[in-house]
């Protein structure tokens, strides 16, 4: 990963098995914090989670356009994303 801070959407994995999107400008200190139980509600109950997939964006607003691209997705989707493009 880049140490500059880069907009991007990403995918966790949930200890349940479960997978989260979202995006960020930090994907490191965002880690941390859904780790750390605050990063958002779905995740605070699932936790550890790992990161499984992250994509670099341009700019926000096409991280936030990916980031409900990958909401969009079905599971199945997901994890052969997940697959072709390991973190």
């Amino acid at each position: 990963m880049s140490k500059e801070k880069q907009p991007g959407a990403y995918l966790l994995r949930c200890a349940d098995g479960s997978l989260y999107a979202g995006w960020t400008n930090d994907i490191e200190q965002r880690l941390l914090c859904h780790n750390r139980g605050r990063g958002s509600k779905y995740t605070r109950s699932r936790l550890p989670v790992t990161l499984a997939y992250w994509k670099e964006c341009a700019d926000r607003s096409e991280a936030m356009q990916l980031e409900a691209r990958l909401k969009q997705m079905s599971r199945a989707q997901k994890l052969a994303l997940i697959e072709h493009n390991s973190v």
